[in-house]
């Protein structure tokens, strides 16, 4: 048996994480204790884990692990429950937080109701349509509304929101559990992707991800921020209005700027337990 240490566990929409506060020692954990944390049967169990750092620039550091180990460069539901944790633990109300991410320090509203926070305005930060992460980072030409190399019969925009992001507007739903392991390791992208099903509505957008390092999600901010952008580049729905963007667990709000220039992401969030584990023995 290895070191206890205290563990809580948030959630958003359904997208769920084990919260790490190592602030104190700074020190992350690694690829093992991560999947064990994750794993529902013989561990905690979550979508991932959300190690807090110390940081030079906001108020912490927050790095995302995924399921498979992996680590991830920003997450938005994640990133409320860093936030909403930060604030649960804090002295006070504050009315913003910057937290430092793999995609750059990003400002954060809580939004507060009876236990406290209870949603979370963030600024995700520029979509970028030319990134290393993406094809275009081989032809430095973005990739919208393009046939798939490999897929022909697949139409797609590649985003990346720090983390890449391939989005299927107009395919079917259903289709995710089929094409989103195929597709998560698409040649075009380096680092693998996350993949997006979306049914575009009059009112906004229905979506269903396959997240890159977890397979199907209840939901993920990125990859919601990712598909509001194709449709509104696509001229899909208008820009600089607050999109509903409905994932299985239920709806974020979206706001797309003409310029790309700040995404910016509404949506709650809830403390589910804490408690203590042992941590798996290093082998």
């Amino acid at each position: 048996m290895g070191p206890r240490e205290r563990i809580f566990k948030y959630q958003g929409l359904g997208n769920d994480f084990v919260v790490l506060d190592r602030r104190r020692t700074g020190v992350d954990i690694d690829a093992t204790t991560a999947q064990w944390m994750c794993d529902r049967r013989l561990g905690i169990g979550a979508d991932g884990v959300l190690a807090i750092l110390p940081s030079a620039y906001g108020v912490a550091r927050m790095v995302v692990h995924n399921a498979d180990g992996s680590i991830a460069e920003m997450c938005g539901n994640g990133l409320r429950c860093a936030v909403k944790y930060l604030v649960d633990h804090s002295a006070d109300n504050p009315g913003r937080l910057d937290v430092e991410t793999g995609a750059g320090v990003l400002t954060c509203i809580p939004g507060y109701g009876d236990g406290g926070v209870i949603g979370v305005d963030i600024s995700m930060g520029p979509a970028r349509l030319v990134a290393p992460n993406l094809p275009s980072g081989s032809t430095g030409k973005p990739f919208l509304d393009q046939p798939l190399p490999g897929y022909p019969q697949l139409r797609a925009h590649a985003v990346s929101m720090g983390n890449p992001h391939l989005v299927l507007l107009d395919q079917p739903l259903d289709d995710a559990p089929r094409l989103g392991p195929e597709l998560e390791r698409h040649p075009s992208f380096p680092d693998r992707t996350n993949v997006e099903f979306v049914r575009v509505d009059e009112d906004g957008l229905t979506v269903v991800v396959w997240e890159r390092g977890c397979g199907l999600t209840q939901a993920c901010g990125t990859g919601a921020c990712a598909s509001a952008v194709a449709a509104v580049l696509a001229k899909r729905l208008p820009q600089d209005a607050w999109l509903r963007v409905t994932l299985p667990g239920g709806d974020l709000r979206i706001r797309v700027p003409g310029d790309l220039s700040d995404i910016r992401l509404r949506g709650p969030v809830a403390f589910v337990f804490e408690g203590v584990v042992a941590l798996p023995s290093p082998r």
